[in-house]
């Protein structure tokens, strides 16, 4: 009975397999730095070779029509089903033999160990981008320097030097191209731009956003701002290390939070200090949150306050709040009928707040170096019981202490150097 013999490739496949078996249970401890080493970089340069055989049968699937073995509708998804990978892995591989199958400069790379297969992919796709009707040659000479630059080079500077690389290889177009490209990029970003919020049911607001690029570096420059060291001052009152004795003596102890929290933290306080007299006006009146509750509770009570959306926030939060941002309580007496609906010279003014920054020279809690471009105006008499806007009775404050001086679980007392001292109360 005759038989069919195998491709080579089948061939090849099944000797490698043989190898592998081989060395399935050899020990690697015996293995020195330098041989340990060599094999790693070696490593990546047959999974690279294997890469571009394997893109070359995938590539080779399309035109044998493998998909139809089995109905499924693409390569990719027929792939998926034999290999047991996921679609999207399997749609990413289907995408670079594509790739690989156009651009057989960056193929043949890939095929001799020179790039790998993360490497070819940035290639490609920056191949991709190019205009149109760009004269074959500069073609070909982009992708001879990408590969060039791949050399040196890891996958996320290729893909910032493939937006570039006709500034290379043919500066006389780039310039024109890349205003083009620009144009429609921000026009697709305005187009695309999204931003949503909800609340999780446990008293916060979860979103994500899509703005154009300018836009997000804008609030990524604020948030760093607010989140820089010297602005994000916290003690290790949060995890009750401060507790009455000797500890009360210390100077706080700067804790070093994830990037994410402190950012969190920053966008909280950039929300917080908006100015509402500078936002657009909705119904006529500013950009405000309207914070009802009785004139107890606005003392000193705990009875939580109520917000124009109907939602709940502390006292203490709202006596905070009172102080600087775009808040307006709404004061109600026995009878819940309005007090008062805020007052006209609310905030200290800019030359008060230069005045406080003279003479208080930054924060005024004890071992606090918040400089004063970082803190708040804090009323000594708050605002929220009628306290006046006045220099005497202001004080600057860092958003932590700021928080801390609201906060019912503590206590602070004012000492003759204007320094505030916090006790957790008892």
């Amino acid at each position: 009975m005759a038989t069919t013999a195998a491709h080579p490739i089948n061939g090849a496949l099944a000797r490698m397999h043989s190898l592998l078996d081989e060395l399935a249970e050899v020990p690697t401890w015996s293995m020195s730095q330098t041989a340990t080493a060599e094999a790693l970089v070696d490593f990546s340069r047959l999974e690279a070779r294997v890469v571009e055989l394997k893109s070359r049968t995938l590539a080779h699937a399309e035109t044998v029509a493998v998909a139809e073995t089995n109905a499924s509708p693409s390569v990719a998804v027929w792939h998926s089903n034999a290999t047991r990978s996921t679609k999207r892995e399997s749609f990413r591989q289907v995408r670079l033999a594509e790739g690989l199958d156009r651009y057989d400069l960056v193929r043949e790379a890939l095929g001799r160990g020179e790039v790998v297969a993360e490497q070819a992919s940035v290639i490609c796709t920056a191949l991709d981008e190019l205009p149109d009707d760009l004269d074959p040659s500069v073609l070909e000479q982009a992708a001879k320097a990408l590969v060039a630059f791949a050399e040196v080079h890891d996958a996320k500077a290729l893909r910032v030097l493939g937006r570039r690389i006709l500034e290379v290889v043919a500066p006389e177009v780039a310039e024109a191209w890349e205003a083009e490209q620009l144009e429609r990029e921000e026009r697709e970003a305005e187009k695309s731009a999204v931003f949503r919020m909800r609340e999780d049911g446990h008293g916060r607001i979860k979103g994500s956003f899509t703005v154009p690029l300018l836009a997000g570096q804008m609030l990524e420059r604020a948030l760093l701002a607010f989140a820089a060291p010297k602005h994000q001052i916290a003690n290790r009152t949060a995890d009750g290390a401060d507790e009455q004795g000797e500890h009360e003596e210390q100077a706080p102890v700067p804790v070093r939070r994830p990037t994410a929290q402190r950012l969190g933290a920053a966008f909280v306080e950039l929300v917080e200090r908006l100015d509402p007299h500078e936002l657009p006006k909705a119904g006529g009146v500013n950009a405000t949150v309207v914070v009802t509750m009785t004139l107890d509770s606005l003392k000193d009570g705990l009875v939580a306050a109520t917000l124009d959306t109907g939602d709940r926030i502390s006292a203490a939060t709202a006596r905070r709040l009172a102080c600087e941002a775009g808040v307006v309580p709404v004061v109600l007496g026995g009878k819940s009928q309005p007090l008062d609906v805020g007052r006209a010279k609310r905030y200290f003014t800019p030359g008060q707040r230069v005045a406080m920054g003279i003479r208080d020279g930054g924060c005024t809690a004890r071992g606090c170096d918040a400089p004063p471009a970082m803190c708040h105006a804090h009323h000594d008499d708050p605002w929220s019981c009628h306290g006046h806007t006045d220099l005497a009775r202001g004080r600057l404050l860092c958003p932590f202490h700021h928080r801390r001086i609201h906060d019912p679980e503590y206590e602070s007392d004012v000492g003759a150097n204007n320094q505030v001292t916090f006790h957790r109360r008892t």
